[in-house]
C-alpha cells in the first residue's frame, strides 16, 4: 500500500510529510479516514511517531457508511468515493478543515495557505480549493486524470471537468479524449483534491449522498467524489470556493515507476534545507 510505504530517508511515508506540514502551518488535529480493517496495522505505524505531536483521531469508511437502508449490489466491492469519506468524518469533524488525499504530497505552501484561509475566511458561504499547475503535476511514466479548473473574473471556482490521459510531450501538455489529442495551456490550474470546507460540507453531502444513491447506488462502480458536491454548492447558489493558486511542486506514485522519482525528490527538498533528515527526531 503506497499510503503507508516508507519514501524518506527514516522510512517516512508520503503523509508524514502532509502531516509536518500541517502542524507546521498551524493546524492542531489530524483525523485520518481509513477502512477499519486497516487500522492495527495503521495505527502501530502512525501512533508512535505522532504521539504529543498533534491530535489524532480514526474514522472508518465502510460499505453502509451512511447509506441508511439502501441495499447495497451484492457485486461493490469498495466504498463509495471521496466525499463519502469525507462524510464519514461527520461526527468527529467540528468546525473548518481541510481536506486531502494520503499518497501525494503537496509541499508546504499550500497548507499554510489553507490554515491562513481557514482562520480567517472559511464560512458556510465560502469554501477553497488549492490550485496546482499542470506541469507540477504530470507523472514521467504515463497518463494521468486531473480535474481542470475554471474560475470566474473574482477568482473563484465556476467548475472543475476531470480530464483523462493528461501527459506531457516535450515542452507541450496534451490530453486525449474521444480519440482526439488536445493541447493544454501550460498555466493550466487542476485540483489535486486539496480542499478547505466548513462543516455546513457535511450536512450538503448528506443529502446528496441520499440522492446519488437514488440515482447510481446500482451502478457497483459508481463514485460519489468531493467535486460532485463543490459543483452543487456553488450552481445551487449556496456558496463560492476560492481558488487558491500555490507554486508548489505535487508529486505522487501513479505507476510503480514513480517510486525512485518521490524518494530522489525528498532527498532533494531534505538537501535544500526543506525538511530535517529524519522528520520526527
Amino acid at each position: 500500500m503506497k499510503q503507508v510505504e516508507g519514501f524518506g530517508p527514516g522510512g517516512e511515508t508520503i503523509m508524514d510529510y502532509s502531516v509536518y506540514d500541517a502542524i507546521r502551518s498551524g493546524f492542531d488535529k489530524v483525523v485520518f479516514i481509513i477502512r477499519e480493517e486497516f487500522a492495527d496495522n495503521f495505527k502501530a505505524i502512525f501512533e508512535p511517531r505522532l504521539k504529543g505531536k498533534i491530535e489524532t483521531e480514526y474514522v472508518y469508511q465502510e460499505m453502509d457508511s451512511f447509506t441508511g437502508n439502501y441495499p447495497t449490489p451484492a457485486e461493490r466491492t469498495k466504498p463509495w468515493g471521496t466525499a463519502h469519506a469525507v462524510l464519514c468524518a461527520k461526527d468527529t469533524v467540528k468546525g473548518s478543515f481541510a481536506v486531502i488525499n494520503a499518497d501525494d504530497f503537496y509541499g508546504y505552501d499550500p497548507f499554510k495557505k489553507a490554515d491562513d484561509f481557514i482562520r480567517k475566511e472559511c464560512n458556510d458561504k465560502l469554501y477553497s480549493i488549492v490550485g496546482y499547475e499542470i506541469l507540477k503535476t504530470l507523472s514521467e511514466h504515463g497518463t494521468v486524470s486531473r480535474g481542470v479548473c475554471s474560475v470566474d473574473k473574482n477568482n473563484f471556482l465556476s467548475g472543475v471537468v476531470e480530464r483523462t490521459k493528461v501527459y506531457k510531450e516535450g515542452k507541450k501538455v496534451y490530453y486525449e479524449e474521444a480519440d482526439q489529442k488536445i493541447e493544454m495551456p501550460n498555466d493550466t490550474i487542476v485540483s489535486m483534491n486539496f480542499w478547505c470546507f466548513d462543516s455546513s460540507f457535511f450536512g450538503v453531502t448528506e443529502k446528496l449522498f441520499a440522492e446519488f444513491l437514488e440515482k447510481n447506488g446500482q451502478n457497483p462502480k459508481s463514485e460519489f467524489f468531493i467535486p460532485i458536491v463543490a459543483d452543487h454548492y456553488i450552481k445551487s447558489g449556496m456558496g463560492k470556493i476560492k481558488m487558491i493558486k500555490t507554486p508548489s511542486q505535487w508529486f505522487g506514485v501513479t505507476y510503480k515507476e514513480d517510486a525512485p522519482v518521490v524518494r530522489e525528490s525528498l532527498r532533494k527538498l531534505i538537501a535544500e534545507g526543506k525538511y530535517p533528515e529524519r522528520l520526527w527526531a
